[in-house]
């Protein structure tokens, strides 16, 4: 059985005797148990909740098992059916088999015998589902990097990590823009108790509300135009582990009263669904806004506020930490560069107002505008070596070839990012509507950034 939730099992039969003894039998071994008399008591059971295993009683009156089966695979196939019958033949078996049934029971039986099959279907129920979970997460997951730093505020960061990470309790993690934070909560995923489950991210402020609703939890076919499929939400895809929702702040009114039931009791209904499901699954969260000032204004709930910020981790600016710019700098150059020490000190005294993002973005700059393997002052962003005590002879470019080398950054992200433009924003450290105006005006088409992905 599983660890965190009870196996949900539906039974089947029209004996209300030996109904009632199955019920009882499950029960006792912790089982969450629904029964039906009939099939269509257990087409209603089945509109409501989802189950794990079922038991079908093979004849019944009016509709029978094996049509029942039909029907019930139809639209719930994770279910795993075992049907019981009093007078099995060879053709039901394999008939019942052909319909997608776990197995065949032939009456009367040891009822050990169907529990320790009850077992083994969840258990092909539970491997299943973690492969649906391990294809969803593969087609979304991003590589993570490493956590560099060895100023006193990052020190603090990777204790409170260390302490927090195996809790269950949701986790608010707070910073400027471009500080980390997405890695933060792939660190405390990384040592809590559901690390091989899967860790699921997504962004609010990339997503406008219907599609941000049916990202989260799921929708049913033609539960609106485009629904041409029923589709999981992220909440299902990360059932037994961890999700990640970052941007916090930007979610809609309507949204943080749903995200609060589930939070609540683990229940959700998909969009155009009246059926409750339950997940099982620990919420990490961040945002760059006050939300203190937000609940205030009446822009955030407070009943959410409370429920998400049980612990709080308030990750530094990179200005604030101390020492670590030149680890950064080292390590997001790679072995085969290197850097003047005059450029080093520069970068040492600015402010970064867009954090290690920032960094990052102007490390790959210098790395385009480099003579050679050697990072100098005028390789960086104007406004970086602007800012050092003296000024470098500023090179003479030709305005189209560093429209040129912007073109080509663009073009280079967005293979790097598989033609997400959220991710690619953010890694080139501008607005997403900044990114739209670039593609605009370099005429970068999709086309354009597929060839390239694909050479």
């Amino acid at each position: 059985m599983s660890e965190q939730q009870p196996i949900d099992v539906l039974v089947v039969d029209d004996d209300a005797e030996f109904r009632d003894t199955l019920v009882s039998r499950f029960e006792r071994h912790g089982y969450r148990v629904a029964q039906a008399a009939d099939a269509e008591q257990a087409l209603e059971h089945a509109q409501r909740r989802d189950f794990d295993v079922a038991t079908f009683d093979m004849m019944m009156p009016g509709m029978s098992g094996l049509e029942l089966l039909r029907r019930f695979k139809a639209n719930h196939v994770e279910c795993e059916v075992i049907l019981l019958t009093g007078q099995g033949t060879i053709e039901t078996a394999v008939e019942a088999m052909k319909l997608g049934a776990y197995d065949y029971l032939t009456k009367p039986f040891p009822l050990k015998e169907l529990e320790v099959l009850v077992e083994k279907a969840w258990e092909r129920r539970r491997l299943k589902k973690e492969n649906r979970q391990l294809k969803a997460l593969l087609e979304r997951s991003q590589p993570p990097s490493d956590m560099i730093g060895q100023s006193a505020a990052m020190q603090e960061v990777f204790r409170l990590i260390e302490r927090a990470g195996p809790s269950e309790k949701a986790i608010l993690i707070q910073g400027e823009s471009g500080t980390g934070k997405e890695l933060v909560a792939r660190a405390l995923h990384a040592r809590s108790k559901r690390a091989d489950k899967p860790m699921v991210v997504i962004n609010c402020a990339a997503l406008p509300e219907p599609l941000l609703e049916s990202e989260l939890f799921g929708h049913e076919k033609g539960s609106f135009t485009g629904a041409i499929a029923a589709k999981a939400g992220l909440f299902e895809v990360a059932d037994g582990g961890t999700l990640f929702i970052d941007e916090i702040g930007e979610m809609p009114g309507p949204l943080q009263a749903k995200l609060l039931r589930v939070l609540e009791d683990g229940s959700l209904r998909r969009v155009g669904s009246i059926k409750e499901r339950r997940v099982d699954v620990r919420l990490l969260a961040a945002t760059n806004r006050n939300l203190s000032a937000e609940v205030q204004s009446g822009r955030f709930r407070e009943d959410l506020f409370y429920r998400i910020n049980v612990m709080s981790l308030e990750l530094p600016a990179l200005r604030k930490r101390t020492g670590d710019v030149s680890l950064l700098v080292r390590h997001f150059l790679g072995p085969d560069w290197s850097v003047d020490p005059q450029t080093l000190e520069t970068m040492e005294r600015y402010s970064w107002p867009g954090n290690v993002r920032q960094l990052i973005n102007a490390i790959e700059r210098a790395k385009i505008m480099a003579d050679s393997r050697s990072i100098r002052l005028r390789d960086l962003p104007r406004e970086i070596w602007e800012s050092g005590n003296g000024v470098p002879r500023p090179i003479l470019v030709d305005t189209d070839d560093l429209a040129t080398i912007e073109r080509s950054k663009v073009i280079e992200v967005l293979r790097r990012e598989h033609g997400n433009k959220a991710r690619a924003a953010r890694a080139l450290g501008i607005e997403r509507r900044k990114l739209y105006r670039l593609l605009e005006k370099y005429a970068i088409g999709q086309t354009e950034w597929l060839a390239t992905a694909s050479t």
